[in-house]
């Protein structure tokens, strides 16, 4: 059920009542005219072979006000570039695939780090990074929005409501986020009900009201992978690497735009995609190393603006988080019994348990190097340190779609 409740400095956009589709995508297209968008759909092979990514596709289909997508193809040989470049033949937008691991693409690539720039890891970070380098270079869009390829409850609508904030000047919005609900007969999103949520207030607990960390509280799921923005803050924002993409970009966003330009809306009454593997031995993957990587982007942010960290603190944290977080489980068992849900509380609990293993290991990671935590560039720099960079980006990706 829809409710009003703002938070302190981010505007919230509710879904109330029902939806009208028809009529806001009746008026995005005459905001297009103005403020075209480019739609970022950053992608795995894997993701064509599976059953989110072709509704997608068919649903896209009536986003007749999206100007142009841009499919960024990681971990992927031709043929199975060319199977992608049919499969998207017949959206009705400007298509353009960048293929990561084309001969031009990773010629570009090089060059950047020849010429000393950190171009970062291969996933979804890099990704976003080189579309939004590229879109930067066409100077055709005035909005990027970015979902993800996974989304089994896709349909457009979540598409519109993330982008009309910012296709819409009047409002002044240059960033939005989406949120939303994650449950079946259960509930899901555990690395934000059960890590993220309880360490921003285990360190406004143990550092005070400090406002990143206001701010960040403020969202309802920071970890959602939907954004839109405007092409002006893509050229701004640097791109974290890792799983801590999405609170680092908040924390870009954070340094780049007054809160008050900043909203969070509503996309959907659910949202379904894969789930990850909690790995609780491997801090090397799954949900474990998740939050390692949140843990050492927030550590990094705070310490960026001034925080002192030492292992007195990571110790006192961790007590605050532990608490927070066994409070966080009583409510959710409240929640989900009120729901009829299924809830397993000893699974909880052992969440609980790996993400304070997590929180352990990203101090002492960070304690060890704080300023370890790469990010990529800025495209303001980029094109400051390879004036000719957009040019070679786009003439890479023209080869690879034209075959010439």
């Amino acid at each position: 059920m829809a409710d009003f409740h703002q938070s302190n400095v981010i505007s919230t956009f509710h879904r109330l009542g029902d939806l009208k589709l028809d009529q806001l995508e009746k008026e995005l297209e005459e905001l297009a005219e103005t403020r075209p968008l480019a739609l970022v759909l950053p992608a795995l092979f894997r993701e064509f072979e599976g059953d989110a990514l072709p509704n997608i596709v068919e649903e896209l289909k009536g986003a007749t006000y999206v100007d142009q997508v841009v499919l960024v193809l990681g971990r992927a040989g031709e043929e199975e570039f060319r199977y992608a470049q049919d499969f998207l033949k017949d959206l009705p937008q400007r298509v353009n695939i960048i293929w990561v691991d084309s001969p031009g693409v990773q010629k570009v690539l090089h060059a950047m780090e020849e010429a000393e720039l950190f171009v970062g890891e291969d996933g979804k970070g890099r990704s976003a990074w080189l579309a939004y380098g590229y879109i930067l270079g066409k100077h055709d869009a005035r909005v990027i929005a970015l979902h993800d390829c996974d989304i089994l409850s896709y349909d457009r609508s979540l598409l519109a409501r993330l982008a009309y904030p910012i296709m819409n000047r009047n409002l002044g919005y240059d960033f939005s986020k989406g949120y939303y609900a994650r449950i079946t007969d259960r509930m899901y999103g555990r690395v934000t009900r059960l890590f993220v949520s309880p360490i921003v207030r285990a360190l406004i607990e143990t550092l005070g009201h400090h406002p990143f960390l206001i701010y960040l509280d403020d969202f309802r799921y920071p970890l959602s992978g939907e954004v839109a923005m405007t092409t002006d803050l893509a050229r701004l924002n640097r791109i974290p690497a890792g799983w801590g993409l999405e609170v680092g970009t908040l924390a870009e966003v954070f340094r780049n735009v007054s809160h008050k330009r900043v909203c969070q809306v509503d996309l959907a009454d659910n949202y379904e995609h894969k789930h990850q593997p909690l790995s609780p031995e491997d801090p090397e993957k799954g949900l474990l190393k998740m939050t390692i990587d949140i843990a050492r982007s927030i550590f990094h942010t705070l310490a960026a603006e001034g925080v002192v960290f030492n292992d007195g603190l990571f110790r006192s944290l961790k007590v605050a988080y532990l608490r927070n977080a066994q409070d966080a489980i009583m409510k959710f068992t409240g929640d989900a019994a009120i729901n009829a849900l299924h809830f397993d509380r000893h699974s909880e609990g052992l969440a609980v348990e790996t993400f304070g293993e997590g929180l352990r290991i990203g101090g002492e990671l960070f304690l060890e190097d704080p300023a370890g935590n790469a990010q990529i560039p800025n495209w303001s720099r980029v094109a400051d340190a390879m004036p000719e960079i957009h040019d070679k980006l786009i003439e890479a990706v023209r080869h690879d779609n034209e075959g010439s």
